[in-house]
């Protein structure tokens, strides 16, 4: 009997210490780990959900950029926003305007779950050296948001780039391509066998170089946009040392804007070197027009020279007008929905004060 009574008590002496010493972890700054992993978990869960959510609102529209940015010149299918809608539902109904979302969606949901929870760490050791080298009191600047940002871009670019790559092929083809890829694994599957693991990493040069400034810039201009409004208290948007949902948005347009108009070029070469070793993507890239043959690019440089011999300068932003439709609600509602569902769950938002 009396082992039996020490065991409750051994057991209720267990649980008090393990309270003070997380208690104690509290007090001095330490989180104790299963609360680490909790906010780590809460953190990938707002970035996944604010991925799918602004993806699905605009897969329409990034599907007609892509078709925009791959059509053959001297047989023009999709000529402007409206028309290129118009199209696409004429020729493959309402589906069509969504082609490619399960895929892209499977790609944006853990590509923003790991770009927003980069960019918190980045920003957290980037302002840490920063404080070493200047004061405890120092603020992260809009130059060091902007290197927190990039790497956070380069490691999600990177950690989703092969279901990238086969959404881009998904979304081109159409019901009259000559062989389809039945679904993301059916396409990853298919590349890997007909082309070989490298092919998966097509195109990854120029969008890591395009990632840089465009995710760098969203972040950059997102955060310093917010922190200038609530500081400075301008036109009146700031309550209660907050911003309404209407003006994040705001600024998230802000930051999507310049971010994609700097960026663009490069997601024009990125897409086109993803359709190299494609033998049927003739019947897109080329179509009908003078040219039968595929064209071929040696690299992401020969790709920018023959794009612009071939097609002139304006080639490199073709599709522009949709993805800046696009991208000012799409960045604005990832930037807002992270936001919300960071709050509902609970955990800290802001990076620095």
């Amino acid at each position: 009997m009396a082992s039996e009574d020490v065991k409750p008590s051994e057991s209720a002496v267990t649980t008090i210490v393990n309270l003070a010493e997380e208690a104690k972890l509290a007090r001095e700054g330490v989180k104790a780990p299963s609360y680490a992993i909790l906010s780590v978990a809460k953190s990938l869960t707002a970035g996944g959900v604010a991925g799918g959510v602004s993806r699905t609102a605009v897969a329409p529209l990034e599907r007609l950029k892509i078709l925009l940015q791959v059509q053959n010149p001297h047989n023009i299918k999709y000529n402007g926003t409206i028309q290129g809608l118009k199209y696409i539902w004429k020729t493959e109904g309402f589906r069509g305007l969504f082609k490619g979302n399960g895929t892209n969606c499977a790609r944006i949901i853990p590509n923003s779950a790991v770009k927003f929870f980069s960019y918190e760490q980045a920003s957290k050791g980037i302002l840490y050296l920063y404080q070493q080298q200047t004061g405890n009191d120092a603020q992260l600047t809009p130059l060091l948001r902007l290197g927190a940002g990039a790497c956070a871009g380069i490691i999600a670019m990177s950690a989703t780039y092969p279901m990238d790559m086969v959404r881009g092929r998904l979304t081109v083809q159409t019901e009259n391509s000559p062989y389809q890829y039945r679904g993301m694994f059916h396409a990853l599957s298919t590349v890997l066998r007909q082309e070989g693991p490298r092919a998966l990493y097509k195109g990854w040069l120029p969008s890591v170089i395009g990632v840089v400034p465009y995710v760098g810039l969203n972040f950059a201009v997102y955060e310093s946009l917010k922190d200038w409004l609530i500081k400075s208290k301008a036109f009146g948007l700031v309550q209660d040392n907050e911003l309404g949902v209407t003006t994040r948005l705001a600024c998230g347009a802000a930051a999507g804007t310049i971010g994609q108009t700097v960026a663009y070029p490069l997601d024009v070469i990125r897409r086109r070197m993803q359709m190299i070793g494609w033998k049927d993507a003739a019947s897109i890239v080329t179509g009908e027009g003078r040219s039968k043959a595929p064209i071929e690019y040696t690299g992401m440089v020969d790709a920018f020279r023959k794009t612009v011999r071939h097609e002139g300068i304006g080639a490199l932003y073709k599709g522009l007008v949709p993805n800046s439709v696009k991208v000012v609600p799409s960045i604005a509602l990832a930037f807002v929905t992270y936001e919300m569902v960071k709050d509902i769950l609970g955990v800290e938002i802001r990076i620095s004060d």
